[in-house]
């Protein structure tokens, strides 16, 4: 069989037996290398300049932590909450229900993840930032947290792999229409950014078809969880603030997304707004060190999966074996056009679960999807629907993509929100079945 399909089998299968992720990635990788025919020291020579790929996007999600526990020892986070929490106490005292307040939050965090990716692109920096100190909310609420992880990967999905805003811009843009271009060239076939969108929306029909379902029928129950102290962010009243001091700390929140947008680094908007905040007299000097360390053990799961993903694309590129993969499959799919479009879109699954990225998986998809497309006969935006929604597919579900791995940096900041059974399984199931099956049908219309 198959490294590629063997590597990403045997990391879900330790994911989901509980074993780090960390851990299962790395393993998944010798298996893929061994599989490959590499020798063992070529694996760890590979995997180990692959980490070099995931150092940034690490240290960003660090310092957006440590920004997130700045924020929280304003009180301006724990205002909005408790807020909220007195409007759930009213509610229960008056015997009104309290559902209006739980479909708000809902709406009020897939908003934000929708602005995350389009006007304003922080991308997941939002979550550990908002999600922590709305812990106590959902507590109160009673609502399934796995309900509230659907909604977010919804939200910062949905958006790049529809619309040319934002992030949207680079996927569908600069990375799939202009890799569809360069494979068709030497066949005479292109494609031109204007069809982008009407082919994605059959596909992202799946997306919004996984989220209704998850919310009015999958996690609509009850579930109880503890109230826990929150490490890192504060749960004391805090003082109240000067004028000054709100005018420094807002300056803060803009100053940290103009600077990620001048730089294109969230490293440096991170930093930026740490540094506004800390000045505005929230944080004591001596306390600087403690919370920077609070904020990067808020965000480091997130950061060394992101490394070790990395390091495990590596390998699987170095197999050769993704080429080999689809003309193995070749021999399955005949003359029948509607396997044809099964097979490119479950390949797709497996490449995007394994590596985590729908961006990096698109132009590995493209130079091989490109000729099969045009020899089936498939049209221009039956082209884009299968590669578009094959590189998507695996982004929800996968345990080393941050469209998983930040809600449940979000959720899990008191410890009760598991990754994989909570954030994992729910998003694979709601998200990637619904999307294989509109996306086929995409390409068999379209």
């Amino acid at each position: 069989m198959n490294s590629v399909i063997i590597a990403v089998i045997v990391v879900v299968a330790l994911s989901l037996m509980r074993v780090s992720v960390v851990l299962s990635l790395m393993i998944g990788a010798i298996t893929a290398g061994l599989l490959s025919g590499m020798d063992v020291k070529t694996i760890v020579d590979v995997f180990n300049k692959g980490l070099g790929g995931g150092a940034p996007v690490a240290l960003a999600y660090a310092t957006l932590g440590a920004f997130a526990v700045a924020l929280s020892r304003t009180g301006l986070t724990q205002q909005f909450s408790n807020w909220l929490i007195g409007k759930v106490n009213r509610n229960t005292e008056t015997g009104k229900s309290a559902t209006s307040i739980k479909w708000a939050l809902f709406i009020g965090l897939i908003l934000a993840g929708f602005a995350s990716g389009t006007i304003i692109p922080v991308h997941i920096a939002f979550i550990p930032i908002l999600i922590p100190p709305l812990l106590h909310v959902m507590n109160k609420l009673q609502l399934d947290r796995r309900a509230v992880a659907c909604a977010i990967t919804f939200s910062i999905t949905v958006m790049y792999m529809t619309f040319p805003i934002g992030y949207g811009v680079i996927y569908l843009n600069d990375i799939m229409i202009n890799n569809i271009n360069k494979a068709g060239a030497p066949l005479g076939f292109g494609v031109t950014p204007d069809i982008a969108t009407p082919a994605m929306l059959i596909p992202s029909s799946g997306m919004l078809i996984g989220i209704l379902i998850a919310l009015l029928f999958s996690y609509r129950k009850k579930r109880h969880y503890q109230d826990v102290a929150l490490e890192g962010l504060s749960e004391n009243e805090a003082p109240p603030l000067m004028l000054w001091q709100k005018v420094l700390i807002l300056a803060g929140v803009v100053a940290a997304l103009v600077v990620q947008l001048w730089t294109d680094s969230m490293i440096f908007g991170g930093l930026v707004g740490f540094g506004l905040v800390s000045m505005s007299g929230v944080i004591k000097w001596r306390e600087q060190d403690h919370v920077l360390t609070q904020g990067i053990r808020l965000m480091a799961t997130v950061g060394f999966i992101m490394i070790t993903a990395t390091g495990f694309s590596a390998v699987i590129s170095a197999t050769g074996d993704v080429p080999a993969l689809v003309e193995a499959s070749a021999g399955v799919i005949g003359d029948n056009k509607g396997m044809a479009a099964l097979i490119m879109l479950l390949i797709g699954l497996f490449i995007t679960m394994g590596i985590g990225s729908s961006f990096s998986t698109v132009p590995i998809l493209t130079a091989i999807y490109v000729p099969l497309c045009v020899s089936f006969g498939f049209s221009p935006m039956a082209t884009v629907a299968i590669i578009g929604a094959a590189g998507a597919l695996g982004d929800a579900g996968s345990p080393a993509s941050d469209s998983t791995l930040g809600p449940t940096a979000g959720l899990n900041a008191d410890g009760q929100h598991d990754h994989m059974w909570d954030t994992v399984v729910p998003t694979f199931i709601h998200f990637n079945i619904p999307l294989i099956c509109t996306a086929w049908l995409a390409a068999m219309i379209l």
